[in-house]
């Protein structure tokens, strides 16, 4: 059975159509990803689905509850941990969640025992009944998590879980989400704007793109629909088109994929075509800036199947984000 049905969703703020179509399905117990740059559309979708934001058009259902028509069985049956903290930061973490889990209807031995639970198994016991204010930024976000699954939720939206946190705290919330996954009988969306988060966590996932989904797959089975190894030139002049008309030529190039001065041939063996390669764009007159290898990524798969870079499109719609009132600012995510 599908705990998360979306088909066709569509939804326009003013100018911007935020969403355009989306469509996928999420099967109970996995751990799903909404991958995308900022201003993909992905908490546009996860606030439709926690019913707090209307949708202009589609069908979508949670846990069995359409989300238009019995929008509280759907409140009822998830747990939502938003990109801004909902923590209390003049209250104590087990404040926190005994607060929350009575406003959740939760009372009583079970609520303690359930507050006891979460906080262990979150790494926040030993902090229990300090103020929230003296929580590190990753222990704030676990504290987070905890509110959301205090009511013991059938689904938990995740909603840019890891943003804002250091390389190592980010790390550390990573291994918690999957020990959550195997310890507790929920499904989890996540939306992400990190690769390497949605490789690492998601068994399954949606590549959304200016509010449209892209491609559906497991992780490793999108990488391997880009076909051996990758090959990324970065061209020193604005040589772009002879450059990809000299590489997309060559026999062992399955494809050549060009994103302004940065050039991508998929290849069999990378090792072996980085001097064909090469040779080609001297006798076609290109500067090289610099060549380099890798196996497929899901950066990869993004640039393959949209013709953007991920991280490009990622930095350009944070700062139109940040654009005056007036310019491109308040995109939607």
């Amino acid at each position: 059975m599908d705990a998360i049905v979306v088909e066709g969703l569509r939804k326009r703020y003013k100018q911007v159509l935020a969403l355009d179509g989306v469509s996928f399905a999420v099967r109970e117990g996995e751990i799903f990803g909404l991958l995308g740059p900022n201003g993909a559309g992905k908490s546009t979708t996860v606030r439709i689905l926690a019913t707090l934001t209307a949708f202009d058009e589609g069908r979508a259902e949670v846990a069995g509850h359409s989300v238009q028509h019995d929008p509280a069985a759907v409140r009822r049956a998830i747990g939502y941990v938003p990109q801004e903290s909902g923590v209390d930061r003049d209250a104590t973490g087990r404040e926190n969640l005994l607060l929350q889990g009575r406003i959740q209807g939760v009372r009583g031995a079970a609520l303690r025992t359930r507050v006891d639970e979460l906080l262990e198994g979150l790494g926040l016991a030993h902090a229990a009944d300090r103020t929230a204010r003296t929580y590190s930024g990753g222990m704030r976000r676990r504290l987070d998590v905890a509110l959301g699954l205090v009511h013991r939720p059938a689904v938990l939206f995740l909603d840019e879980p890891t943003t804002g946190l250091d390389p190592e705290a980010r790390a550390a919330l990573w291994e918690e989400l999957e020990r959550l996954a195997r310890v507790e009988t929920l499904t989890i969306l996540l939306t992400t704007h990190y690769l390497e988060e949605a490789d690492r966590l998601a068994g399954r996932l949606v590549i959304v793109s200016r509010g449209t989904v892209v491609v559906e797959g497991t992780p490793e089975a999108l990488k391997q629909t880009l076909q051996g190894d990758s090959v990324t030139v970065e061209l020193e002049a604005a040589d772009g088109e002879r450059a990809h008309t000299a590489v997309a030529a060559l026999p062992e190039v399955h494809e050549a994929v060009l994103d302004g001065r940065q050039l991508r041939a998929f290849v069999d063996q990378g090792a072996r075509s980085v001097a064909t390669i090469v040779s080609a764009l001297d006798a076609a007159a290109v500067s090289i800036h610099a060549v380099t290898i890798a196996r497929p990524s899901l950066d990869e798969v993004y640039l393959h199947y949209t013709g953007r870079d991920f991280r490009a499109e990622d930095a350009e719609a944070v700062a139109a984000a940040r654009a005056p009132a007036g310019g491109r600012g308040g995109r939607e995510r």
